[in-house]
């Protein structure tokens, strides 16, 4: 049996469709096929290779922690040096407030850490979070996601869940005294690229305060560069309470975090103690691959290029069938009258050697998220093959 029988037969699938793309090798922004097909990846493993993948930096910290140790103990007994390093990296990027992190394996263990913290710390059940949000496919995740066709299947999931409406002043009355916390995308990723104004956030924000209710930002997508910041929650001028991020936090390697102060993270310690525990949380060849994201991030001027970048992209995807492009930074939209006018454009670029995709919530628009390496010529050669796969589409 081939490689793709073996997919096939032996590991489990989520759609009856899957790409098939087979990969045999993958550097800076292509991905590279077992018979020469070459790829350039627009979508960075759905907002992961934000540095690219297999950049120099992040292989080279890899190969210097193998010859160190693996994994060896569970999160937080023993003092590993990139679990360390890492979190004092991180909380640099940070304001004061946001002072204690705490390691996971992704996303969706993030969020799930996240709303303990919430529960304990306030002593509240109730969550707020948004329609058509996406958080994770877990539970506790799946049951303040924002869409019902992903959780019906799924019922009777967590209590306690309301939704609000992204954006929407008027809604943020809802949020009261019996609220833990909002937990809400700072940038609403698979809704489409949605993007709220300063005064909504600060609104937000302000009612938090007014009720004693945490604000919990979802940065899983948008954080580490994505929108021009280092963290999209800079663009709108306030803090959460409690921060959420994984995906292009790894440089490739599974990892996430949620990050709060070191007196709300204190009561994990007791009743009961080890009040949230991970295995593999923090795996120190997953956190040094991290600290070398941050690292490159940081000296080789990816976010300041990004906005610059993504005027390209909005300049060079002009056609009659885009109605539309959404976008924060590197974080994109494009827009179609239709899932039924989008897929055959999506089909068609991937043969020409472009990936891009639709979103779970908004199936008329193509994701565009690029590694942030890209460079003005591979974003001008990717228009262009999009542009055909437009003019060649029916």
């Amino acid at each position: 049996m081939n490689h793709r029988q073996l997919f096939l037969s032996h590991l489990a699938q989520t759609t009856d469709f899957p790409l098939l793309i087979e990969v045999e090798k993958a550097e800076g922004i292509y991905l590279y096929g077992p018979n020469g097909e070459q790829y350039m990846d627009l979508i960075s493993g759905i907002g992961v290779s934000n540095v690219g993948h297999r950049h120099p930096k992040v292989l080279e910290a890899i190969r210097n922690q193998l010859e160190h140790y693996l994994h060896l103990m569970v999160y937080g007994e023993y003092v590993q040096s990139p679990q360390t390093l890492l979190a004092k990296a991180l909380c640099d990027t940070l304001p004061k407030k946001l002072d204690n992190v705490y390691l996971v394996n992704s996303g969706s263990e993030a969020i799930e850490g996240a709303l303990k913290l919430a529960k304990r710390y306030t002593g509240r059940a109730e969550i707020i979070s948004c329609v058509n949000a996406y958080h994770g496919s877990s539970q506790g995740a799946l049951s303040i996601g924002g869409n019902e066709i992903f959780k019906r299947a799924y019922r009777p999931l967590v209590p306690g869940v309301s939704h609000i409406t992204y954006g929407s002043f008027s809604d943020l009355e809802l949020i009261n005294e019996k609220t833990a916390a909002v937990v809400i995308e700072t940038i609403q990723g698979e809704a489409g690229i949605r993007v709220a104004c300063k005064e909504y956030f600060q609104a937000l924000r302000k009612r938090c305060n007014e009720t004693g209710t945490l604000l919990i930002l979802d940065e899983i997508q948008a954080g580490f560069g994505r929108t021009g910041k280092f963290w999209a929650f800079e663009h709108f001028d306030i803090v959460p309470d409690i921060l959420v991020c994984a995906k292009g936090m790894g440089g490739g390697m599974p990892i996430g975090a949620f990050i709060a102060n070191q007196e709300m993270m204190a009561v994990f310690k007791n009743n009961p103690l080890l009040g949230h525990i991970t295995t593999f949380g923090g795996h120190p060849v997953s956190a040094a691959a991290s600290l070398a994201t941050i690292r490159i991030l940081q000296e080789e001027n990816l976010i300041s290029q990004v906005q610059e970048k993504a005027t390209l992209f909005r300049q060079l995807l002009k056609h009659p069938k885009i109605k539309a492009i959404r976008n924060k930074g590197l974080m994109m939209a494009v827009e179609f009258e239709s899932f039924e006018v989008l897929k055959p454009i999506i089909d068609r670029a991937i043969e020409l050697g472009v990936i891009t995709d639709w979103f779970l919530f908004c199936d008329d628009s193509m994701r565009i998220a690029p590694p942030l390496t890209i460079t003005p010529d591979e974003i001008r050669n990717a228009c262009s093959l999009i542009l055909q796969a437009i003019d060649e589409s029916n």
